[in-house]
């Protein structure tokens, strides 16, 4: 244990009869640096101190994370498996739970064939437990039906980055570097709230100079401080990017020789964005031309800029386009693969970026391999010891999985550490469907919404009672350590994995005693492929205090900064996107006349399911309010704190009105922590991106029913 020690210098920030154990916080990509304080007799966690010399954070913490501790050893906490008799959940014994599991996936295996088994996975786990979800989904269970919950979270970044830049990696750039950036382009991000603790490189940037520019239909706080808020209407981000190239290129801020020696398509695309005058790109945004105009000056004059987004772009029916347009405003300046500039997206969950690469997607393998592609499936399945013709085939996405079920192709399903009962769109889809299959399984430390829905509970455990690895939004590959031995009967999700797939027989391919046994696996199932960490070891990341991949051999570097020589096409170009403007899934209507979006408080993490039983968190905000504009308050004759109905085309819920300046008037923001009948997503819409297959939750149509 003393090597998870704490450095000297901090011994100051305990109290005697403690110990401090170096880790990471569990929410968000930024992976927070901290130490948690441990009682030395009793092994009980009784707090938390930040990390000042971890380079990312420098000691700054959220109020997620100083108070995320406080999950391990909940009232709450799952601590014995959980089996349904006679419609309710009740304490049972792991062979029961087991035995269970393995005779209703048998016989539905046995009746429907090995597809009938599917498996929904999560990215707020170690890279060693997302790899292995992959490896169980596909050798363990025999099914091409997996998916993650990164699905309806990064997936249109990832399809944005590949189309152009190549190669999907959440920041060409690593964030100390941002200090020196001149100017912050932020699209779709309330950056303040949902990532608190990356905002100081950018007071550290602004105190040198720099400016801001902020995408938001919302003046959020991260909008209220910038230099332009460019306020769009929802859905209109690729109209808004495309008018910003427009001007790029019409005022001379190309860099021409970056362009010409490094990307493709540039004649093509100053034919395309041709019509994109600042007047027209007003007339789809609904942003003054003035503002359009003065953001473009600032950005195209700019030395060194970084174009960022969030969900707030990716969550479209047209994320992939939008991440593409505003990936190439930063190739148009030629500020990829240089020092403090590029892109980079705010990776939402802990492990969004590392949990996307080995094999959690229903098309992908470890490595970021497609399944598509023969060699790639030779070469994985030499590592896993199947002969190629046993691989599945690709599956559908997270969403697409749920009409699988509506159609009896999928009758079981094991969900692994995600909540798709709160977080998916549509819920009353995603609820039916829980509820026509014939088993469900359920892995999680707390009883979620999802859990409910289940036949079986499998007591999982928490990110401090296991050792692994996360790749923080950098694509800086850090160390999670155990900090205490699970609680009552939980298990480590891999250790459950492996489990059942002795129970279904393929028990030889899961030999694993402990987590760094995965991690010596997983590196060499990811080696040659785009997401390379054969070069990364559990000792590499303590002596460097975490490494950037791609790094494919324990000589190599690292590679803190992406795409310095060339990108990860086939022919080493950038391909700049080249694409117009087109309507969301669902718009306004005479029916439904206004825009509804969603999206975070500072206080609370995804579905809610941690946040929301940390008292000081859940008292800041108990429940969930509709944000609106004082003159759609008053059109409808609203006070502020009154409850109202908000209805879509899909379902309806009620909440409390919060009145603010700080929205567009034809607009209504929601946050989506919660669950049941306080979940906005009963009202998204389940239009999916063509390509990432993200549904649009940032979209849809809406109206208002006073009460």
């Amino acid at each position: 244990m003393s090597q998870f020690l704490a450095k000297e210098g901090v011994k100051n920030l305990h109290k005697p009869g403690e110990k401090l154990i170096t880790t990471h916080c569990c929410y968000c990509g930024m992976q927070c640096g901290m130490h948690i304080r441990v009682n030395e007799k009793s092994g009980k966690v009784v707090g938390v101190e930040p990390r000042y010399d971890w380079p990312v954070t420098n000691g700054k913490m959220c109020p997620k994370g100083v108070t995320a501790y406080q999950t391990i050893e909940h009232e709450d906490r799952i601590l014995k498996p959980l089996i349904k008799r006679n419609g309710k959940l009740v304490e049972a014994s792991w062979k029961e739970a087991l035995d269970l599991i393995e005779k209703n996936f048998k016989k539905l295996q046995k009746e429907s064939g090995k597809d009938a088994v599917a498996v929904f996975g999560g990215v707020s786990m170690t890279n060693e437990k997302c790899y292995l979800v992959g490896k169980y989904a596909r050798v363990g269970l025999g099914t091409r039906f997996i998916d993650y919950n990164g699905r309806f979270c990064m997936s249109s970044a990832a399809g944005g980055f590949i189309r152009t830049l190549g190669t999907d990696r959440g920041s060409t750039l690593p964030w100390p570097e941002l200090e020196h950036t001149d100017c912050f382009f932020i699209a779709g991000s309330n950056t303040a709230e949902c990532h608190p603790t990356s905002i100081q490189w950018l007071w550290k940037a602004k105190d040198k100079g720099a400016k801001l520019i902020v995408a938001d239909p919302r003046e959020t706080p991260t909008a209220r401080v910038a230099d332009v808020h460019l306020d769009l209407k929802p859905g209109t981000d690729s109209a808004l990017a495309n008018g910003m190239l427009h001007i790029i290129v019409k005022e001379g801020y190309v860099d021409e020789e970056y362009v010409s020696e490094r990307c493709n398509n540039y004649e093509e695309l100053k034919k395309t964005i041709e019509k994109f005058t600042p007047e027209y790109t007003s007339q789809l945004t609904g942003v003054a031309v003035e503002k359009i105009i003065k953001a473009a000056h600032i950005f195209g004059m700019s030395p060194r800029s970084v174009v960022m987004f969030a969900r707030g772009v990716e969550q479209q029916t047209k994320g992939v386009d939008n991440v593409s347009l505003y990936t190439t405003m930063a190739l148009l300046r030629g500020q990829i693969g240089k020092f403090a500039s590029g892109v980079a997206t705010f990776t939402g969950q802990g492990n969004g970026q590392g949990g996307r690469e080995h094999g959690q997607k229903a098309d992908l393998l470890p490595g970021y391999r497609k399944l598509t592609d023969p060699a790639a499936v030779e070469y994985v399945s030499s590592v896993w010891g199947i002969d190629p013709s046993e691989m599945p085939k690709p599956g559908v996405s997270a969403y697409e999985m749920f009409d699988e079920i509506e159609q009896g192709n999928i009758r079981g399903m094991h969900v692994i550490c995600s909540n798709p009962a709160v977080s998916a769109p549509n819920l009353e889809h995603i609820w039916k469907g829980f509820e026509k299959l014939d088993f469900l399984v359920v892995s999680d430390f707390f009883l979620s919404e999802t859990a409910q829905f289940a036949d079986v509970v499998l007591p999982a455990t928490t990110w401090a009672e296991d050792d692994g690895t996360t790749t923080n939004l950098e694509g800086r590959v850090i160390r999670i350590r155990k900090i205490r031995e699970p609680l009552g009967e939980s298990q480590p999700d891999w250790k459950i994995l492996s489990m059942i797939a002795e129970r279904m027989g393929r028990g030889q391919f899961f030999p694993y005693n402990n987590a760094s046994e995965i991690f010596e696996e997983f590196r060499l199932a990811s080696k040659g492929g785009k997401a390379d960490y054969y070069g990364i070891t559990w000792d590499r990341i303590e002596r460097e205090d975490g490494v950037f991949w791609p790094c494919p051999s324990k000589d190599h570097p690292g590679t803190p900064t992406m795409f310095t020589e060339s990108f990860g096409t086939p022919d080493g170009k950038a391909n700049l996107a080249c694409i117009e403007w087109q309507e969301a899934g669902e718009t306004p209507t005479n029916q439904f006349p206004l825009f509804l979006t969603t999206g975070r408080v500072v206080f609370h993490y995804l579905s809610g399911n941690q946040t929301r039983r940390v008292n000081f968190l859940y008292e800041q905000c108990p429940e969930p309010y509709a944000e609106i504009h004082p003159a759609l308050a008053s059109q409808y004759n609203i006070h502020d704190g009154e409850q109202v109905k908000l209805v879509s085309p899909r379902s309806h819920m009620v909440v409390k009105t919060r009145i603010t300046k700080a929205i567009r008037k034809d607009t209504v923001f929601v946050p989506y922590h919660w669950g049941k009948e306080l979940a906005v997503n009963q009202l998204t819409s389940d239009h999916l991106d063509p390509y990432s297959r993200m549904p649009e939750f940032k979209v849809c149509s809406l109206k208002i029913e006073k009460l």
